[in-house]
């Protein structure tokens, strides 16, 4: 039985009530500390050398209600600039350079799919939203969603065959904005999967359109105050690591170095909320939320969501949640596993068969956006994979 399940007692109210997070040894999480070791020396390496996977990383990784790694390496803030002639970023002198700590908040990037899923996924068991329902029936000026009878299922899935992102950046102004987003139709065959931003913020009008509320509010008033994640909402975040050198023609738009104000184009031409990227947060306050579905929606005396309802998110092929994916999940995936990553740099997994998380934060776009290269959060996820087969209590 995992550990979060055997910790569970009952409050006063009869319910039964997760334990919180603590930080504890390796062997009481009953993971091998060898393999621990070798996590956090590849998450240090991860930094190092004169073209890092990320300036800086912090990870976190544990096992039902225990943390047993937290550690951060590297630089919140190198780089003042990019300079294209030599392909390089302009070092900041030490003194002027931000260490990354583990208290570091991360621009989170599509890890902000996930708040939205959870979001929508209550609103599913209250009753009102319908998972199947048409998102016309909410947003019936939504002309070209009417027209194709694209459904809320769709949206959480990426289904509903809508290319993957607009050039909202591009646009003069909200109303021009909201007008291309209404008259958007499918490009592809609803029913087969096609990643994409715009579901997520198709499912962000439905939730403020059916609640009344707008998403920031949503988040905060439903998931992250309720389980103490202080230092999870969406921007501007001062103190955050920083991402890129904004500028065209590798992005798109001419920002100048980005620091607590969302990375994502279109997130921050919407005003820094947006149902597929704006939250900032850190690793331990992620850690809380997984093991928050871990425990099936519970954290001490809160509850974020009903344990059919985490299931319903988490069951193959997943809302908002990819399932057992090996590209970025290692040898996680394969039972199970669920998560997402952010394309600052951010992966998150958690693993019901084994009660295990990870955690992994990084600005890989400081000071510019390469090729994606997710060997790194795989061979992190294969590392607590193996941690957990080769724990001295599992043998």
């Amino acid at each position: 039985m995992p550990t979060s399940e055997r910790a569970y007692h009952r409050g006063r109210s009869g319910q039964l009530s997760a334990p919180r997070l603590r930080g504890d040894s390796p062997e009481r999480a009953g993971l091998d500390p060898g393999e621990l070791r070798r996590l956090v020396q590849e998450v240090h390496d991860l930094t190092t050398g004169d073209r890092p996977w990320a300036a800086g990383t912090v990870v976190v990784a544990g096992r039902g209600p225990v943390m047993a790694v937290e550690e951060a390496a590297g630089w919140a803030v190198r780089y003042s600039a990019y300079d294209p002639d030599t392909d390089r970023g302009v070092e900041l002198p030490p003194e002027a350079r931000v260490p990354m700590t583990v208290d570091t908040p991360v621009d989170l990037a599509s890890l902000t799919k996930l708040f939205t899923a959870v979001a929508a996924v209550q609103q599913i068991e209250r009753g009102t939203l319908g998972i199947d329902a048409r998102v016309g029936a909410y947003l019936p000026e939504f002309r070209a969603a009417v027209r194709h009878g694209i459904t809320v299922r769709e949206l959480l899935t990426h289904t509903s065959g809508l290319r993957p992102e607009l050039p909202l950046y591009d646009c003069a102004d909200d109303t021009e904005r909201l007008a291309r987003l209404r008259a958007e139709a499918p490009i592809g065959v609803p029913g087969t999967y096609t990643y994409s931003d715009l579901n997520f913020l198709l499912l962000q009008f439905v939730l403020e359109r059916i609640t009344g509320r707008t998403l920031d509010v949503l988040v905060r008033e439903g998931i992250t105050r309720p389980l103490g994640m202080l230092s999870t909402d969406f921007g501007p975040c001062p103190g955050a690591a920083a991402t890129e050198d904004q500028r065209r023609p590798w992005a798109k738009a001419d920002r100048g170095m980005v620091r607590g104000v969302v990375h994502d184009e279109n997130a921050w031409a919407l005003g820094g909320i947006a149902g597929h990227a704006g939250l900032f947060s850190t690793a331990r306050d992620l850690a809380v939320f997984s093991h928050t579905l871990l425990a099936g929606g519970s954290y001490g005396p809160a509850r974020i969501l009903g344990t059919d309802f985490v299931e319903l998110l988490l069951t193959p092929p997943g809302l908002g949640f990819a399932v057992d994916q090996p590209w970025f999940m290692g040898e996680l995936a394969g039972r199970g596993a669920a998560g997402h990553t952010g394309f600052t740099g951010t992966s998150l997994v958690l693993d019901p068969a084994t009660d295990t998380f990870l955690v992994l934060l990084a600005n890989t776009v400081h000071p510019r956006r390469r090729d994606p290269d997710s060997r790194p959060r795989a061979a992190a996820a294969t590392r607590l994979a193996r941690a957990v087969y080769r724990s001295p209590s599992r043998a």
